[in-house]
């Protein structure tokens, strides 16, 4: 049986980590055995499902039965994704050349990438029914559906390509005989050997590309396969990333299947009933006029992008207990828990 996926996507700040792990519990609870995945270097998924520990291996939750957590390490990824794509002794030469660490800890979709293919990996190990990945938030979101694309061009695009010469047969011993001594001639007169290492460094990325390029494809194709789970809040900023969906998102790759606003508040503070008097009444009012001004938010985001909204309702504290969590989302309005995989169909 093929593993479903489940991508929670969305700008910073808005509770991505914390509703992946609710959905999580809530579907390991119906019987779903599912991995929760995270990229999130500040522990929040960990805390989220009270583990003190969280690594780059899956490990099981030891108080909820079929449910599974691993916080992804992108340097490590990376490791593993050279050794994967590249010869083996052109792997050992990248994971150890300064240059690659560089470009995969600063490029801006090396993160990206990364978690996208161990998603993969997580995916065609079929070990659980459903993979749950707290997406990376840069780019609010939309960066880790580019990434495949935006690697692939990276490591094949026209100015690697001229600089190393392609394909060419024979190229690296080209470089040998003639590139590497004016290389070191000039290093030389610089009195360095930067310029021979950085070429080495790009000859070496050249060999990833045919096996980067596949899995590329391959991950492309399970995000057509996954459903997506949009995280915003009535807040402009938020906001603004949750449209990018709609505007920016790759033709590819379907539109969300949800999107969710997280922090509601309730309904009935709408037309609150102050007392007549007493320091209250100025807060009471201002947080009426808050709770109405996301709701028209809301219903102006649903019919400029012709969606369906989900809310999540605002709690004065942070879920940090699993049964927390799974309350998180028994108190859910308009999420479809089927079609997500959280519930079996």
């Amino acid at each position: 049986m093929t593993s479903k996926v489940l991508l929670i996507t969305g700008g910073g700040g808005v509770g991505k980590t914390t509703l992946s792990a609710a959905l999580a519990v809530t579907a390991a609870r119906n019987g779903v055995r599912t991995l929760v995945v995270t990229i999130d270097p500040a522990r929040r998924l960990a805390t989220a499902l009270g583990l003190k520990n969280l690594g780059s291996e899956p490990s099981p939750h030891k108080n909820e039965p079929n449910l599974w957590a691993a916080m992804l390490d992108a340097s490590a990824s990376w490791k593993a994704i050279a050794h994967r794509h590249a010869p083996a002794d052109v792997a050992d030469r990248l994971v150890d050349n300064p240059f690659f660490e560089a470009a995969t800890q600063h490029f801006p979709a090396s993160q990206s990438y990364a978690s996208a293919e161990e998603m993969a990996n997580y995916v065609e190990t079929r070990a659980w029914d459903l993979v749950v990945i707290d997406t990376p938030p840069s780019a609010g979101g939309i960066e880790f559906f580019s990434a495949p694309a935006e690697m692939r061009d990276l490591v094949g695009g026209r100015l690697l390509r001229w600089l190393t010469g392609g394909a060419l047969p024979g190229r690296r011993t080209l470089f040998t005989l003639t590139a590497r001594p004016a290389l070191r001639i000039a290093g030389a007169a610089l009195g360095s050997d930067l310029l021979e290492r950085v070429a080495e460094f790009l000859m070496d990325m050249r060999t990833m590309y045919d096996g980067l390029a596949r899995r590329a494809v391959q991950i492309e194709q399970h995000f057509r396969d996954a459903r997506t789970v949009v995280v915003t809040t009535a807040d402009p900023a938020p906001l603004r990333e949750a449209a990018r969906f709609y505007r920016e998102l790759p033709d590819r790759v379907p539109d969300p299947d949800a999107i969710v606003f997280n922090r509601v508040l309730p309904d009935g503070w709408h037309n609150p009933k102050p007392p007549t008097d007493g320091p209250l009444i100025e807060n009471l009012v201002r947080w009426g006029a808050e709770a109405h001004r996301q709701t028209e938010v809301r219903k102006e985001f649903a019919a400029l992008w012709k969606t369906d909204i989900a809310t999540v309702p605002w709690r004065p504290k942070t879920p940090t207990t699993l049964d927390d969590l799974a309350a998180l989302i028994a108190k859910a309005k308009g999420l479809n828990l089927e079609r997500l995989g959280v519930v079996p169909q």
